[in-house]
């Protein structure tokens, strides 16, 4: 927020709230139409992976070079996820009665290769890995795995609505700027 929009009298500014409100109003109204998304699958799950990428945009500096890096920041999370749950299964053996040291080491290798990503400037969000590994974790221990596909069909099954609701927040974060933008400059010429 600017000094200059806190400048300007609230019934001139009102305008801007009125906009992002009907955004998120449009946004809980499509949402739970996104395709892809399985029956057992939580809708608010996916308004809340909305939502959170709509805030990882300006989180991200509000840029649209930071919007694909936040999206392939949800994707890379998604992997890690897949390998972590993958990782968790092969060192299982090793888990104790008290410590569960498969996952742990799972968790180590994970958390390697996402901070690893740093060094990578096309792709070195790193708050977006976490935060989409986040929303893949939630939204994936509320869809069981159906008998009649196997694991990986199930990982896209997940993966796909996800995506689909973090494009939808980084679009509406984008139409968020464009009309902040777009508004103020309004707001200057009154």
């Amino acid at each position: 927020m600017n000094k200059k929009s806190n400048t300007v009298p609230f019934h001139k500014f009102m305008g801007f709230p009125a906009f992002v409100g009907l955004q998120a109003m449009i946004l809980l109204v499509i949402t739970p139409f996104i395709p892809f998304t399985p029956e057992v699958m939580g809708k608010g799950l996916l308004v809340w992976a909305a939502f959170q990428a709509w805030a990882m945009y300006f989180l991200g500096g509000a840029t649209i070079n930071m919007a694909f890096k936040t999206f392939a920041g949800y994707v890379g999370g998604i992997i890690a996820s897949v390998i972590l749950i993958e990782l968790g299964g092969v060192f299982g053996g090793l888990n104790g009665s008290t410590v569960p040291w498969g996952t742990v080491l799972a968790v180590f290798f994970v958390a390697f290769l996402i901070i690893s990503t740093d060094r990578v400037p096309s792709i070195n969000f790193l708050p977006s890995y976490f935060i989409g590994s986040g929303a893949y974790f939630a939204i994936i221990t509320y869809v069981r795995r159906p008998d009649s596909i196997g694991v990986y069909p199930w990982y896209f099954q997940v993966a796909v609505p996800l995506l689909i609701a973090a494009v939808l927040g980084l679009v509406f974060g984008w139409a968020t700027v464009v009309f902040k933008v777009w508004f103020d400059s309004k707001l200057a010429n009154d």
